[in-house]
């Protein structure tokens, strides 16, 4: 299976890079990106002969993609098959069946699979990933995270239809381009952090019914009141210590990734995907005190539906799934140990010859600056009509 050069494999695991040739060029290429590496807990890393120790329970940072041979099997995910969706799937089966006859390609098992891939079922069980292909908007990845709830998440490489977001870093038009410098080792690969929470009731014990599997989310958890009338109030705890009582319509944990989605639109601050951190965020608080909160990844977050609460809260999990929390029961938020691993848009345009050129190096242009200024339109002035008109004249 095709590794990053500094790999993830759980809480007691540790993260190297040799000094073979290809390594130290890849080490050159990281440390131009400036990273910020997050280990495993209690985790130690050994990084060109030197050993960083690590608390933060996960790894983010941008490395490059270099697989000791190449994928051997992919898993193409995709939105609702409207013709044009139908059309770019032939098109790239036909692409990675003639240049790359042996590789496996895997598809869900849905009504619409296209013709002559096989059938993959998620799960402890499930056939080995090397790829994951998506098609669609940012929805599209948030499904194909879901789909690994256990264990390490194989490298994302998604294309847009049509719909903008943070999370699609290409153009179907440009997918032969993208699927070479993935399976020749030439694309950087960003560690997204997702978030894991589990479920626990009034005496505090873990609620196996329907809830026994943690839940691996990309983007946010959002605890809020529904169709009830009356607004919430949620104790919250971070490492066991309680923060504060929160009367609200809700709160919104999220990752730095989800910082630009829910939680944004809450008031909550935009973070850099690289930063390993955790956003507290209220919807529509009764106290005009209550600002957002950035934790460090290393902390535990507990939502606690208080006891005077005057109804059940819902719960949904980016967007997806949903869930309902009666007083005194509880939520507990944590980063994952398992990010998800995005191929980053900015370093496939560049061979290899070319990364000591002057300016920023393949692979540091910053997908998410781009993205911003060009999808937020961040810090956009605003100018009257009749300015603009004058000036025209």
């Amino acid at each position: 299976m095709p590794h990053l050069l500094a790999e993830h494999k759980g809480r007691s695991s540790s993260c190297s890079y040799s000094t073979t040739k290809s390594s130290e060029s890849t080490a050159k290429g990281i440390s131009r990106t400036r990273n910020v590496r997050r280990s495993p807990a209690s985790a130690v890393m050994n990084i060109c002969g030197i050993t960083l120790a690590s608390t933060a329970p996960s790894l983010s940072c941008l490395l490059l993609f270099r697989p000791d041979t190449p994928p051997k099997s992919i898993l193409i995910v995709n939105k609702q098959r409207t013709r044009v969706v139908v059309d770019a799937i032939e098109t790239l089966l036909t692409y990675v069946r003639k240049k790359y006859p042996d590789v496996r390609v895997f598809h869900e098992d849905r009504p619409d699979i296209p013709k002559g891939v096989e059938v993959w079922h998620p799960g402890p069980n499930a056939e080995k990933i090397d790829l994951v292909v998506t098609l669609g908007g940012d929805g599209t990845i948030l499904h194909a995270s879901s789909l690994f709830k256990v264990g390490a998440v194989p490298p994302v490489l998604s294309f847009s239809m049509g719909t903008l977001g943070f999370l699609l870093p290409f153009h179907i038009d440009d997918f032969a381009k993208a699927l070479d410098s993935a399976f020749e080792g030439r694309a950087t690969v960003l560690h997204r952090m997702r978030l894991s929470c589990t479920f626990h009731d009034i005496d505090g014990r873990l609620m196996t019914e329907n809830r026994a599997e943690d839940w691996q989310v990309m983007n946010e958890i959002a605890l809020h009141r529904g169709s009830s009338p009356h607004l919430n109030t949620i104790d919250i705890f971070v490492d066991g210590q309680h923060l504060t009582e929160a009367v609200s319509d809700g709160l919104i944990v999220s990752t730095p990734t989800g910082s630009t989605a829910y939680s944004l639109s809450a008031g909550g601050p935009i973070v850099h995907p690289s930063l390993s951190a955790i956003v507290l965020t209220p919807i529509c608080p009764r106290s005009l005190s209550f600002r957002p909160l950035v934790f460090p990844s290393s902390s535990s977050i507990t939502l606690r539906i208080g006891e005077r609460s005057r109804a059940s809260a819902g719960l949904s999990m980016d967007g997806q799934t949903s869930h309902v929390l009666d007083p005194g029961e509880a939520v507990t938020v944590q980063a994952s140990l398992y990010p998800i691993p995005c191929i980053n848009r900015s370093s496939i345009a560049e061979p290899e010859e070319m990364r000591d050129r002057e300016g920023a190096a393949p692979g540091k242009e910053d997908d998410w600056v781009k993205d911003i200024n060009n999808l937020l339109q961040y810090n956009a002035t605003f100018r009257s009509k009749a300015l603009l008109r004058h000036n025209r004249t």
